[in-house]
């Protein structure tokens, strides 16, 4: 009776220490933000021997595309849609990428409205709280490294749009960022009237000024380098494709370095699914310098 005691004993051990070596991913943890006074939700993956081990490590926040979803809350759609935490394992296991802690914000506000900046009308400043609250507190309550190199930025259409907006405003903060499918658009005043339909014409234009990726770019000098490596990848059947191609031209002109992919794709989790390999790897990369 008692070998068999202890034999339980040691296995209950061993599967309590491989439990603990897993991957996990938290799809639903939760901050109260003071920027926006109300309760955020997010998603973090914790890479495998993150609880059985004293190991930092760097971070990719991701963005997700515009929604909301009706299946799945949107910091869970890239696990649920996008099949991310399989990749990830895979990918780590073998050694192709470099384990990492992936943490996804919800951007949703009251179900129908999704936006990653600050809101002309000063109601949602989401941007200030992506900045000033979240990267602050994940690093604080994780074990992340904290070095501009060990931080990433990537995202989906809206999250992609946001993604080259805000390498824009904050440059100091990512060493690599990918935009997928990115929405970015050139300034279109009836677009924005139609959205904010309440808000002044010279509050409305002032706002978007520091939005307008393609003003940004230029005016910018010619041959202007830039410390951040940059990836854009857009489906040949997506609708933005033309406006990624207009992106690409002027970050060309400008000589800006960066990787431009148009690949078979829509504007779709199938598309995003496909291209998740090369550019985690191309982040991973990064983190490897």
């Amino acid at each position: 009776m008692k070998i068999l005691t202890l034999s339980l004993a040691f296995l209950f051990l061993i599967i309590t220490t491989q439990a603990q070596n897993q991957s996990k991913v938290f799809d639903s943890k939760t901050l109260q933000s003071n920027i926006l006074k109300m309760e955020r939700k997010y998603s973090i993956y914790l890479p495998e021997g993150y609880e059985s081990s004293e190991l930092t490590y760097p971070v990719l926040y991701l963005l997700h595309p515009a929604g909301p979803s009706n299946t799945v809350p949107n910091q869970q759609s890239w696990y649920y849609y996008g099949g991310l935490k399989h990749y990830l394992d895979k990918a780590i296991e073998s050694g192709e990428i470099t384990p990492m802690i992936v943490v996804t914000p919800d951007a949703n506000f009251e179900t129908k409205r999704i936006s990653y900046w600050n809101d002309p009308e000063g109601d949602f400043n989401f941007e200030d709280f992506f900045f000033e609250e979240f990267i602050p507190y994940i690093e604080k309550n994780y074990r992340c490294r904290t070095e501009r190199d060990s931080r990433a930025l990537a995202g989906a259409s809206l999250g992609g749009a946001a993604v080259v907006q805000y390498i824009q405003h904050q440059p100091e903060k990512f060493s690599v960022a990918c935009a997928l499918s990115g929405a970015v658009r050139k300034f279109d005043y009836d677009y924005l009237r139609r959205k904010f339909p309440n808000v002044s014409e010279k509050k409305l234009m002032d706002w978007y000024k520091p939005y307008d990726v393609f003003a940004y770019y230029d005016n910018l000098p010619d041959d202007t380098e830039s410390s951040i490596r940059l990836y854009i990848s857009c489906g040949d059947d997506d609708h933005l494709s033309p406006n990624n191609v207009m992106l690409h031209t002027v970050l060309k002109k400008k000589g800006i370095e960066h990787e431009f992919r148009i690949q078979n794709g829509a504007h779709n989790w199938s598309y995003w699914r496909s291209v998740t390999p090369e550019f985690i790897k191309y982040i991973s990369d990064s983190f490897r310098k």
